[in-house]
């Protein structure tokens, strides 16, 4: 659980205060105001109160947290925060408040004056339930329960996507090339808008001067564009710093683009990327990427739980990804984050509370709880029968045919060594695995053998990232071995770009004869052997 005490204003609150948290934000020019709601659904302000921000009906600042009586026992779902700034928050009944500068009708109630309270928005809203919230510099976005985009406020660059320019003094539904399709999650940079399909598209629309959306050019869009150069990709989760976007697709792929001023794109460069580019593709799979339109800082968690940031990080231009001793994305912004404001709307959940991908994680070979176990060069690994059946169509089929109830509840694996086999139970559990170039070779026999393509092409990403001059010839030999013509045209390539270094290998002198005989006649026909 992270401890809010490491954000500044925080540290106002007595040690019972804190204990009263369940969500939170810190936003800001400075980070210098609060919002949070307690485990009684009670919400509470403190700090500058820019532009009546804090919703306390009038100007003034405060050190002394003061409660706000508008939630009525509603639950915050969604909450976002713009420069001026002006503040949105989404309750669980679907309902829309808004509050804070108001200089270009980004709290979308048909006027310019400031919010000193939170307001109910429903202008063009009615019957509608809003399930999430997003707000840039100046501009501001909702997305339905039924999967609409509503956006509205400053439009100079065409963020609210009308086709104009002309500012949106109400919420105004987002169509164009949105029309039809369902969202699932929106996004904004400081004056640009992003909305992500539930087929995992993505689609931008307003400034583009630094290339943040993405579409191979510079030039602002006034009404929605999707991103081709993102096809083929399923992304799940999109964010947006101040002129730039990460996007993580379902396999735990992370990919950048837009504004590279300080390396907020984990490059290794600081040049800005109009199109998409693959970043920390030598690390395990990513889980979790974090921006926000106030910053240009970055940050990524993995499966394992290791967090990276990258970009401004307190003044330093961090260009690529950084291994922290943090255990959360939020702890990046709260001591390396310029503001050091919060990227989301930040939860408290209790220590013992665990997700259903957590949970299975943790019961993974626990023998109290598990029914069966494998017995493998005569060491155990403890499983669940009702896991293994809905994960893997060769255990269903077993369980199905062969396998009844007095059977002893003990099955001999023979075929394949320990560790290869205890990943591949382990990959069931987790969907992910952690293994070296080498035993992915054998997970790979494994994954072929049992039909599993998902593990197959896991373990040819391993191989891929993992190939050096030493190891190339013993991966290309299982390449061709498991029939991964991809995988094994990837080995060829390198063993035909490193051939004086691959050649003085012991690998390639052991290299089964036909293999051997099939590698020379390819490479020399690639001219590969002319000098």
């Amino acid at each position: 659980m992270v401890d809010v005490s490491k954000w500044p204003l925080f540290s106002l609150l007595s040690i019972e205060e804190l204990a009263t948290v369940r969500q939170a934000c810190i936003f800001g020019t400075s980070a210098n105001e609060a919002i949070y709601i307690t485990h009684e659904n009670e919400l509470f302000v403190l700090g500058f109160n820019c532009s009546s921000c804090l919703g306390t009906g009038d100007s003034l600042s405060t050190i002394v947290p003061k409660k706000l009586d508008f939630l009525r026992g509603k639950k915050v779902i969604s909450l976002s925060y713009g420069s001026g700034p002006h503040v949105l928050l989404a309750t669980d009944d679907g309902q829309l408040f808004a509050w804070g500068h108001n200089s270009y009708s980004q709290l979308g109630n048909g006027n310019t004056s400031q919010g000193v309270s939170p307001g109910l928005i429903t202008s063009n809203l009615q019957n509608k339930k809003v399930k999430e919230v997003a707000c840039g510099s100046h501009h501001s976005m909702a997305l339905t329960q039924d999967g609409e985009v509503f956006a509205w406020g400053y439009n100079n660059c065409g963020q609210i996507g009308s086709g104009s320019t002309a500012n949106q003094p109400y919420p105004r539904k987002v169509t164009g090339c949105l029309q039809g399709k369902t969202a699932v999650g929106i996004t904004c940079g400081q004056t640009s808008s992003i909305a992500l399909g539930d087929n995992g598209e993505v689609y931008g629309w307003g400034y583009n001067g630094n290339g943040q959306l993405g579409i191979g050019n510079n030039g602002n869009q006034l009404t929605p564009c999707r991103l081709t150069t993102l096809q083929g990709l399923c992304i799940q989760q999109i964010v947006s710093g101040y002129g730039h976007c990460l996007a993580l697709t379902d396999e735990g792929l992370l990919y950048a683009w837009g504004a590279n001023t300080y390396g907020q794109l984990g490059t290794g460069n600081k040049s800005n990327h109009l199109s998409p580019v693959q970043v920390m593709a030598d690390k395990e799979r990513i889980v979790e990427v974090a921006a926000c339109h106030s910053t240009h800082t970055s940050a990524a968690k993995t499966q394992s739980g290791q967090v990276y940031m990258w970009g401004q990080c307190r003044g330093q231009s961090i260009v690529m990804p950084h291994l922290t001793h943090f255990t959360s994305t939020d702890e990046v912004f709260a001591c390396f984050a310029t503001p050091s404001v919060m990227w989301r709307l930040m939860s408290m959940e209790h220590d013992d509370f665990l997700t259903i991908s957590e949970a299975l994680k943790k019961e993974f070979d626990n023998p109290e709880t598990a029914d069966l176990k494998f017995s493998v060069e005569g060491k155990y690994i403890h499983v669940h029968k009702a896991v293994l059946k809905i994960r893997c169509e060769h255990f269903r089929l077993m369980f199905r045919s062969q396998w009844t109830e007095d059977q002893q509840e003990v099955i001999e694996i023979g075929q394949f060594p320990y560790p290869v086999y205890r990943s591949f139970l382990q990959f069931l559990y987790m969907d992910d695995v952690d293994v070296s170039p080498e035993d992915a070779i054998g997970l790979l026999d494994l994954a072929t053998s049992y039909c599993e393509n998902r593990l197959k092409r896991l373990c040819q990403q391993i191989i891929k990232r993992g190939i050096t001059v030493e190891n190339a010839f013993t991966l290309l030999s299982a390449a061709i071995r498991y029939d991964a013509e991809d995988l094994e045209e990837f080995c060829f390539r390198f063993c035909v770009n490193h051939l004086t270094q691959v050649t003085q290998t012991g690998a390639y002198w052991q290299m089964d004869g036909a293999v051997l005989k099939e590698f020379i006649i390819r490479a020399s026909r690639c001219g590969a052997f002319k000098n």
